[in-house]
């Protein structure tokens, strides 16, 4: 599995349908095949970065998630 945002393979599995990525630093969500992406914000909140990814690569990702969890 790569990183939507910057290709890395250093993807961390931190809940039952949530990854992290270790070199961009931001949080993966998968439900239902849909992948949503987010930054963690300094104080831990979360912000969306679905706008920044299209449809078909982040479907294809959230696949892909799915089959290495």
């Amino acid at each position: 599995m790569k990183c939507p945002n910057c290709s890395s393979k250093d993807i961390g599995k931190i809940g039952s349908h949530q990854f992290y990525c270790w070199s961009c630093f931001i949080e993966l969500t998968v439900n239902a095949g849909k992948m949503s992406v987010y930054q963690v914000e300094k104080d831990g909140t979360l912000s969306s970065l679905d706008d920044l990814f299209s449809l078909e690569n982040a479907t294809d990702a959230a696949h892909q998630l799915q089959a290495t969890s």
